[in-house]
C-alpha cells in the first residue's frame, strides 16, 4: 500500500464512522438503484450522504451531521431550504388541489411573473423539467425555421435528452448516430470557428448556449462573445437559445440575458422558477411559439403542427412555489445577497490557497464558486481563467476523479456539502457564520490533503 493509498484510506475511514447510518441505507440502496443512486452527481465512495431534512443554508442526514448545503436543490434554491412562505403557500394550496387536469389562474399568474421578469419571454410554455425544457426548444427552433441542425458548445449542459447528451461531441451511448449528425459542436468561446460553422452552412436552426459559460461559468465565457454571438445569429437569421436554467434569477432577476443586455430568440428555465419544485419552461418571441397553436379552419379548428403534451405541465404546487419565489426575489436583494456571499467565499478560498502556497484558484462571477486546482501547474491567474488563456478542458475536466471525491470528502468531514467538480452554488440565506464555517472547511480540507501528499 502507498503513502497516499493509505492516507485515502483514513480519509474515507474518517468519513465512515461520521456516516453509519448512511452506510446501511446505501447498502439497501445498492439491491435496488444501479450504483445505489437516483442521479449521477450523488455517487460518492464509501457512500454518499442520505438527508433526513433541511431548512435555510444546511441540511440534515441520518446520523444527526449538520452540514452548509452549496448543492442547493442543484442550484434551484436561490431562497434556501424550507423558505417560509413558500411552505405556508404550498401547503395552503395542497388542501385546495393538487392536479386539476385543467386549466387554472396560479399558471397564469405565474407566467406574467415571467413575463414581467425576462426580457425575451413574450411567450410561455411550462414542461416539467430543464431537459424537457431544451428539447421543447429545440423542436420549436426546427418547427420555425425548417432546418435540421443545432450548434452547441463543447462541455455546455443542457440536460439528458438524446440531442444534447454529448458533451463535447463524442457518440452516447443509447443515443442513434443519426440524431448525433444534426447537432454540431464548437468549442466554448471561439468565435472565430463559431462564424466559420455559422457561414459556411444554410441547415442551421438554432445555437444553444449557457451564456455564463459552461455549468454556470465553470468554464466562463465572456460577454463580448455572447454579443458577437447574438449579432452573428441575427444577420444569419438563425435562432439563439439562452439555457437558463440556473443562470435564470442568479445572475440577475431577468437572468443572464437581462445581466448582459443580450436578448436570445427563446430560453429554457427549470427547478428555479418554481422556487426548486419540478418545473421547466421555454420562453420567447411569440411568433417562434406558432407551432404549438391551433389554428381556425372551416371545420373549426386544426389540432397545432408540434402538439406537446405534459401531464404536469404548470402543476398548482410549482405554480404556487414560483409566485412567491419569483415574487420574493423580484422585490427583495436576494440575488445580490447570494453574489455576495459567494465572493466573500471565494476570497477566503483564495486566502488559504496562498497561505498553503499552492497554484490552485478559486474562481467565478455570481452566486457560484468553482476551484481550478491547476493540475499542469501553471502559473495561472483569476483574469487567465476569465479571459480564456486557460484551457476549458483543464477547467472542466482537469481534477481527477480521485482528488474531486477526497475533495468533497474532506468537506464533508468539515461540515459543508459541495458538488462534485468541484465548486458551489450560494443562496441569498447563506450568512456569514455559513462562509466562515466553508472557508474552515476548505482550509481543513488543504492540510488533509497536505498531510496525504495530494497538493504535491
Amino acid at each position: 500500500m502507498t503513502a497516499k493509498t493509505s492516507s485515502e484510506s483514513k480519509i474515507l475511514c474518517a468519513y465512515a464512522e461520521k456516516t453509519p447510518g448512511s452506510a446501511r441505507l446505501y447498502e439497501r440502496a445498492c439491491g435496488i438503484f444501479p450504483n445505489g443512486v437516483t442521479h449521477v452527481g450523488r455517487y460518492l465512495r464509501p457512500h454518499p450522504i442520505y438527508v433526513s431534512r433541511a431548512q435555510g443554508s444546511r441540511k440534515w442526514d441520518v446520523d444527526g451531521n449538520e452540514y452548509v448545503d452549496y448543492i442547493g436543490g442543484h442550484g434551484a434554491l436561490m431562497l434556501g431550504h424550507g423558505h417560509p412562505a413558500v411552505v405556508e403557500a404550498v401547503a395552503r394550496q395542497a388542501a385546495d388541489g393538487v392536479h386539476f387536469g385543467a386549466c387554472h389562474e396560479l399558471e397564469v399568474a405565474w407566467a406574467s411573473l415571467i413575463r414581467e421578469m425576462v426580457p425575451c419571454a413574450e411567450r410561455v410554455r411550462f414542461t416539467n423539467s430543464g431537459t424537457e425544457a431544451t428539447l421543447l426548444a429545440l423542436r420549436l427552433a426546427r418547427a420555425y425555421t425548417g432546418k435540421s441542425n443545432i450548434v452547441r458548445f463543447a462541455g455546455h449542459f443542457h440536460g439528458w435528452q438524446d440531442h444534447l447528451a454529448s458533451l463535447a461531441g463524442e457518440q452516447p451511448v443509447g443515443v442513434l448516430p443519426e440524431i448525433m449528425d444534426h447537432v454540431i459542436v464548437c468549442p466554448s468561446g471561439d468565435l472565430e470557428r463559431t462564424e466559420e460553422i455559422l457561414r459556411s452552412r444554410f441547415d442551421i436552426a438554432a445555437v444553444i448556449l449557457e451564456p455564463t459559460g459552461a455549468t454556470f461559468g465553470h468554464v466562463p465565457l465572456r460577454r463580448e462573445f455572447v454579443a458577437d454571438l447574438r449579432r452573428l445569429t441575427s444577420e444569419l437569421g438563425i435562432l439563439l437559445i439562452f439555457d437558463e436554467v440556473v443562470t435564470g434569477f442568479r445572475c440577475s432577476t431577468g437572468g443572464a440575458q437581462l445581466h448582459y443586455g443580450i436578448t436570445p430568440d427563446l430560453a429554457s428555465l427549470a427547478k428555479i422558477v418554481a422556487g426548486g419544485y419540478p418545473a421547466g419552461a421555454v420562453v420567447g418571441r411569440a411568433e417562434l411559439f406558432g407551432a404549438l397553436e391551433f389554428k381556425e379552419s372551416a371545420g373549426g379548428f386544426e389540432p397545432p403542427a408540434l402538439p406537446h403534451q405534459g401531464t404536469n405541465n404548470g402543476n398548482a404546487i410549482s405554480a404556487t412555489a414560483g409566485i412567491v419565489t419569483l415574487k420574493t426575489l423580484r422585490g427583495g436583494p436576494a440575488t445580490e445577497e447570494a453574489n455576495r456571499a459567494a465572493a466573500q467565499i471565494r476570497a477566503g478560498f483564495n486566502d488559504a490557497i496562498r497561505r498553503k502556497g499552492i497554484g490552485w484558484i478559486a474562481y467565478g462571477e455570481f452566486s457560484d464558486f468553482h476551484i481550478f486546482t491547476n493540475p499542469r501547474k501553471r502559473s495561472a491567474t483569476l483574469e487567465d481563467i476569465r479571459s480564456g488563456s486557460v484551457p476549458a478542458a483543464e477547467l472542466k475536466n482537469g481534477t481527477p476523479p480521485r482528488l474531486q471525491h477526497l475533495v468533497r470528502i474532506g468537506m464533508l468531514l468539515g461540515g459543508v456539502d459541495i458538488v462534485s467538480w468541484p465548486g458551489g452554488l450560494v443562496s441569498a440565506v447563506h450568512s456569514a457564520q455559513d462562509v466562515d464555517r466553508t472557508v474552515s472547511a476548505f482550509t481543513s480540507t488543504l492540510d488533509i490533503l497536505g498531510e496525504a501528499g495530494e497538493l504535491s
